[in-house]
């Protein structure tokens, strides 16, 4: 239980663990106006003992009583304020940090875990830690506190009772830590379950209209209810387990009571002990484990804390690639790599790559699927480190600049476009958020998406939704490669970016690449002829090698997998019903 309140304190910033280590102090405090009714109850009693109850021992009792409980109210507050700060903080702070450790990350991460387990982490995990952690943190360590602080009183009145009730303290800890045992592979399944059910959720979204045109409707809703029913059957055993421990607990902070009652009473009548103390151990007995029945009904998701919490060190334990070079503006944008080896879970991907892209020149990647065309573009762009060899841009290796000045030089066009959920203006100037209103509208005129934009109901003001759902796959497209027109980088990188759109709107899009790549160094993945055929370069990637390199007209005058792709072209254009 304490190793886990140490490593949740060790998971916070420096200031919001300085605030949680005001709020223990706080809590100390606390814990000390509440033991300080114990005095209180102690002058009135020696009055009414005594016979000679006067003003002295009412307005005394009533003083301490008003000062312990005007005192636990003011600390209370602050103390309780301080930690849903630190807490919430702590959770934004760490999602914060997690989105900035996964923009340096290599994109060989994202593909071994899948986007639900992430959300996850910086959804369920967070939240957990921010709402959750804190109070069961707080609360446990206060109920802890204020107890072992009473027993201090206690003994301080008397030792024999003090003892029996360190006893009780001590025995309470020993039911609390089996059932903390036998909650720890449960707390485990329910963290993993919630991470499904995420996972599936995000799936049939993101999938819908694949599930609705093969009509798995059924199939897929079949799949969820039994991660959801999952879920909860999880979450209803881990109660289950919890209770069949807590009332032990109960039993044993109320046994103890009365064992303190019991005790306080054959003392007195043995006479030693006092009848004020008697009555006050009977009292104290009723409020001495009040604080720590609390922390036991929240003690069994300590597991929950320190899982949630490594769930989240994990992630940010991922190794980053070397983004510390210099800021470095190249003279020329000219891209080697030489002799690059690189390996997917030691399945070699790409083996021994060497190739010059010169500047102001535009090289095609084509191949079968799974040659490794996608991987190596990404190692030239430095979405991944080479295992082996050197990647360059102006002749100097590409682990020498900065990861921000790197990419800089940089502009993407994929296949899959994502937009965010804002105006499509905002989208175009998403690299540059300073941008004007006729720069905007300039890129987009270039990019060959001008016309329809201004048909839309609010035209550049229009919010689009998430992902771009509103927007057709061609027009998506057009408004990515005006983003990338806005960024206006030396090197663009087209990743089969007229793969999804239909011939009508290909005339448009190839337009709009046209205007995009003018004078900058491109490197392209594509399927279609008409996309490759005007390169400088042509490369023919086939298990994870270079196989054929040379302008359309070389390669087509030799045998060779590059003819083999022309000849299945033609032959499916000429085909006919």
């Amino acid at each position: 239980m304490f190793r886990t309140i140490y490593k949740f304190f060790g998971f916070c910033n420096e200031k919001n663990r300085k605030q949680f280590k005001v709020s223990v102090v706080l809590g100390v405090l606390n814990a000390f106006f509440i033991a300080f009714r114990i005095p209180a109850i102690d002058l009135m009693l020696s009055g009414i003992t005594g016979g000679n109850v006067h003003a002295g021992h009412i307005l005394g009792s009533l003083g301490i009583l008003a000062a312990s409980v005007t005192g636990q109210i003011i600390v209370y507050k602050k103390m309780a304020m301080l930690q849903t700060i630190a807490g919430y903080e702590t959770a934004a702070g760490k999602r914060i940090e997690i989105a900035e450790h996964m923009r340096y990350m290599p994109m060989g991460y994202f593909n071994k875990n899948s986007l639900g387990e992430i959300t996850s982490v910086t959804t369920n995990t967070m939240e957990n830690l921010g709402d959750v952690a804190t109070r069961v943190v707080m609360l446990t360590f206060q109920g802890i506190l204020t107890t072992a602080l009473m027993i201090v009183f206690m003994l301080f009145y008397d030792w024999r009772t003090g003892l029996i009730s360190l006893a009780g303290f001590g025995v309470f800890f020993a039911v609390n830590s089996v059932m903390r045992k036998k909650t720890a592979n449960i707390s485990e399944t329910k963290l993993e379950d919630d991470t499904r059910m995420t996972e599936k959720l995000l799936e049939y979204i993101q999938g819908i209209t694949e599930v609705k045109f093969y009509n798995l409707t059924g199939f897929y809703r079949k799949n969820i209810d039994r991660v959801i029913e999952k879920a909860s059957e999880t979450n209803t055993e881990m109660e289950k387990k919890v209770n069949r421990y807590s009332p032990w607990q109960t039993i044993v902070t109320k046994a103890t009571g009365t064992v303190m009652s019991i005790a306080a009473i054959a003392f007195f009548l043995g006479g030693s002990m006092p009848l004020m103390n008697c009555i006050l151990m009977i009292i104290s007995s009723f409020m001495v484990f009040s604080g720590l029945e609390q922390a036991g009904s929240f003690s069994a998701l300590m597991r929950i804390v320190d899982i949630s919490v490594d769930k989240a060190n994990a992630v940010l334990s991922v190794k980053t690639m070397d983004i510390n070079g210099e800021n470095i503006t190249p003279a020329t944008h000219d891209i080697e790599a030489q002799d690059i080896t690189f390996a997917y879970d030691q399945r070699k991907i790409i083996d021994g790559v060497s190739i010059t892209i010169p500047e102001k020149t535009t090289v095609a990647f084509v191949g079968p699927s799974g040659s490794g065309k996608t991987t190596l573009c990404h190692l030239l762009a430095r979405f991944w480190d080479a295992d082996e060899g050197r990647v360059s841009l102006d002749g100097r290796n590409v682990k020498d600049y900065s990861y921000d000045s790197l990419m800089e030089n940089f502009s993407f066009v994929f296949q899959n476009v994502y937009l965010f959920h804002d105006t499509i203006a905002n989208n175009i100037r998403f690299s540059r958020p300073e941008a004007s209103m006729e720069e905007v509208i300039d890129a987009a005129k270039r990019a060959c998406c001008h016309d329809f934009i201004t048909e839309l109901p609010n035209g550049y003001e229009t919010v689009i939704g998430e992902g771009g759902a509103s927007l057709s796959g061609g027009e998506k497209q057009r408004i990515s490669i005006a983003r990338a027109i806005m960024k206006d980088a030396p090197v663009i990188v087209l990743d089969e970016a007229t793969a999804n759109v239909d011939p009508e709107t290909e005339k448009e899009l190839m337009e709009a690449i046209e205007a995009l790549t003018n004078e900058k160094t491109v490197f392209m993945i594509a399927h279609r002829l008409k996309t490759v055929r005007n390169a400088d370069k042509i490369c023919v990637i086939d298990k994870g090698q270079i196989v054929q390199q040379g302008t359309h007209d070389e390669l087509i005058s030799r045998e060779g997998i590059y003819r083999d792709f022309v000849d299945q072209r033609n032959r499916a254009v000429s085909w006919k019903l």
